[in-house]
């Protein structure tokens, strides 16, 4: 059991919660212990990609958190509250409604490289301290801005099916697509709703998609887009699509978790860890230079262009490596 089972992950649940899931179903079917870890948080608030590594896979990871996310986000105007999404206190209030040509006008101004500054309400650590436990307890929180680079922001073309628009609240108020709506992207038979650019009234509030770079948070993109627009705002739907190369394609719920484990098939659902790096090419081994690796051996005389390789013997992983000059060295083993 190495490799990854990428959940879709449901509203309210955290992202150890879903690390705890896949532990529970390891054990209701009787797989024995390997260790879980996440590629990534997600808010309690937002829902999808979730990756979640087991075994070996572990050690790729810090990579998923690395990896560029992509994110559907419906922004409320009108309120923004203190923790820039639903679950917070409102702080500031706006008439001001923009309209849908103002949207895409200031759209561009924050596509590129970008500063932001975080939320309060977050997991970064001011003295030791994460930022959210300090503004929990009353305190004022001061974030430094960050560099993050958005790789592009659009209207989400809203879909529309005899349930309703997509990213309207739904039940709990999170606007989150449920088990029975259409999947955003995926939804040949819903019929669409005229664009943007095509209507003239003021907004209540709008859904856009951003590719992103690690760091970036959602929140405070929203609320930068508000202020700029001469409003306030905050997010109402938050819906990782994608994260590194995992996507809803290959996303399960809960529900197809428990079944798998009960069945004992959770392997029919675990993707191979080669999943996480398929953007590194892979290197085949011989046996020899597979045992050198294994010993953490450098291997001479490799004719590689430099850069990162998946090293392979046949089909068993053996180590992320670094080829430089001819040189073969290991990032990650895997004991496999």
């Amino acid at each position: 059991m190495h490799g990854w089972i990428i959940l879709d992950k449901p509203l309210g649940l955290g992202s150890t919660q879903g690390v705890s899931a896949v532990k529970r179903a390891l054990r209701d079917g009787k797989y024995g212990k390997f260790k879980v870890g996440h590629g990534g948080t997600l808010d309690p608030l937002a829902t999808g990609v979730l990756p979640i590594a087991l075994g070996e896979a572990t050690k790729l990871a810090g990579r998923m958190l690395d990896s560029d996310k992509v994110y559907d986000f419906t922004i409320a105007f009108g309120t923004q509250t203190d923790t820039l999404d639903l679950e917070g206190k409102v702080v500031a209030t706006s008439e001001v409604r923009p309209t849908p040509a103002q949207v895409e006008a200031v759209l561009p101004r924050f596509t590129g490289p970008i500063e932001q500054v975080p939320p309060a309400y977050s997991a970064l650590k001011v003295d030791g301290e994460r930022a959210y436990d300090l503004a929990r307890a009353g305190e004022e929180v001061t974030l430094a801005s960050r560099a993050v680079t958005i790789h592009s922001l659009q209207f989400l073309p809203e879909l529309v099916s005899g349930r309703g628009t997509i990213g309207e609240a739904d039940g709990g108020g999170a606007g989150t697509a449920g088990a029975d709506a259409p999947p955003l992207h995926h939804a040949a038979e819903a019929a669409r709703s005229p664009s943007p650019s095509e209507l003239g009234e003021e907004l209540e509030a709008v859904t856009l998609t951003a590719h992103v770079s690690k760091g970036t948070y959602i929140r405070s993109l929203a609320r930068d887009i508000a202020l700029a627009l001469g409003t306030v705002g905050h997010v109402t739907m938050l819906r990782r699509v994608k994260a590194g190369p995992f996507t809803l394609d290959s996303a399960i719920s809960l529900d197809k978790l428990d079944e798998a484990a009960k069945g004992r098939t959770l392997e029919q659902i675990l993707l191979p860890l080669r999943a996480g790096l398929d953007d590194i090419p892979a290197l085949s081994l011989t046996p020899d230079q597979a045992g050198l690796l294994r010993q953490g051996q450098v291997l001479a005389g490799i004719a590689k262009e430099d850069g990162q390789y998946f090293a392979c013997l046949g089909e068993t992983p053996i180590a992320l490596v670094e080829a430089l000059s001819g040189l073969v060295r290991v990032v990650r083993g895997f004991n496999i």
